[in-house]
């Protein structure tokens, strides 16, 4: 079943072999510099497409929105609020080592009648938009039909619920201020988001002084050691919504999708272990579209990372049991008896293994 699983998502990853899943964790942080494959600052101006850009907004770009936190509820307060009430256009970068460093178009308007328009844009290739108005987002993309969800976020890079619930998060992680820093030349408060039970990957989030707004998001395996990096390049907070909001014609977007509830059947087993914070948000029975098989799936989140399972019987298995590493993502299969049960998600190995190792059949209510 792994094999279809990671074929149906498009993705690629290395076999790891011989790998001790039960290995204890390390908590010490490294710089937060990608490994070689990102040019030092020294060749900033030989760079390749990897490089991540420095931000240098003017101070009259940004307005100050409250000049007054003081603990880091405060300054997630003030994130939270400047994302739904300020009109914005952020420039970002989100990096991986060895991968091409992929930019981003962040705008956020309230309009006089008290709309609330978001848009978020891929801007290398043919692109990929995402436009939300209120609570419905209009997706568009290339060799797809455009379609429109309801939903009062936008699914980016940036996790929503740590931009508009950060308190949802406090149940998994522990946020702890690391004090004030600069990033890229601007003042900046920079805080840690620590799994509490040192069962994920943990963060450092640096926010503008003057505005609240993310200026950078660094995601660190249980070494220290950098996975990802988003890059705020440049930041606009302005009195009036951007000029882009009033040319979208509200009545030309596609209609939101009618979802029909599926009569499937729910699956009949729980997993006794998950991370503190961690619930079940989703489960049904469904057909993996390159293979025909019939599996079990249920996803669970915490808010910052989502972990999926897929159950099925041995005997209809393609594979055996089989690690998969992809620089953020686990895909771990597991055969125990008479079933075989997979765990993807960005989150360590021994982390999965001790999802998998706790799937259980459900007890009869």
């Amino acid at each position: 079943m792994l094999y279809a699983v990671v074929a149906s998502l498009g993705l690629s990853f290395s076999v790891v072999a011989q790998e001790n899943v039960s290995a204890q964790n390390t908590s010490s942080e490294r710089a937060d510099t990608l490994p070689s494959t990102l040019p030092s600052s020294a060749d900033a101006s030989q760079t390749s497409p990897q490089t991540v850009p420095q931000l240098v907004p003017q101070a009259t770009d940004v307005v100050v929105v409250n000049p007054h936190p003081q603990t880091t509820s405060d300054w997630l307060m003030q994130l939270s609020e400047v994302v739904k009430t300020q009109n914005f256009e952020v420039a970002f970068v989100q990096s991986r080592a060895g991968r091409e460093t992929i930019p981003f178009l962040w705008r956020h308007g309230v309009l006089e009648d008290g709309t609330s328009m978001e848009q978020l844009n891929l801007q290398n290739g043919p692109g990929r938009e995402q436009i939300r108005v209120n609570g419905i987002v209009s997706v568009f993309e290339p060799d797809v039909s455009p379609y429109s969800l309801r939903s009062e976020f936008i699914n980016g890079p940036i996790p929503s619920e740590l931009l508009h619930h950060p308190d949802r998060l406090k149940s998994g992680y522990e946020f702890v201020s690391v004090g004030r820093a600069r990033v890229a030349g601007r003042p900046a408060q920079q805080i840690r988001i620590v799994s509490r039970d040192n069962s994920r990957f943990s963060y450092q989030l640096w926010l503008d002084e003057d505005s609240g707004m993310v200026l950078k998001l660094n995601m660190l395996d249980l070494q220290g050691g950098l996975l990802e990096q988003i890059q705020v390049t440049s930041l606009k907070i302005t009195d009036a919504p951007d000029d882009y909001f009033a040319r979208i014609n509200q009545e030309s977007l596609p209609k939101p999708m009618a979802l029909t509830q599926k009569q499937s059947r729910q699956p009949n087993w729980e997993v006794k272990y998950l991370p503190n914070g961690m619930e079940e948000v989703r489960g049904d029975t469904r057909r993996l579209a390159l293979t025909g098989q019939v599996v079990e799936y249920k996803m669970y989140s915490d808010g910052l990372v989502d972990v999926s399972v897929y159950v099925q019987p041995a005997k209809d298995a393609l594979g055996g049991d089989l690690v998969l590493r992809n620089d953020l993502s686990t895909f771990l299969t597991l055969t125990d008896g008479n079933t075989q049960v997979t765990v993807v998600g960005e989150i360590p190995l021994q982390t999965a293994n001790a999802i998998a190792t706790s799937l259980s059949p459900m007890a009869d209510k």
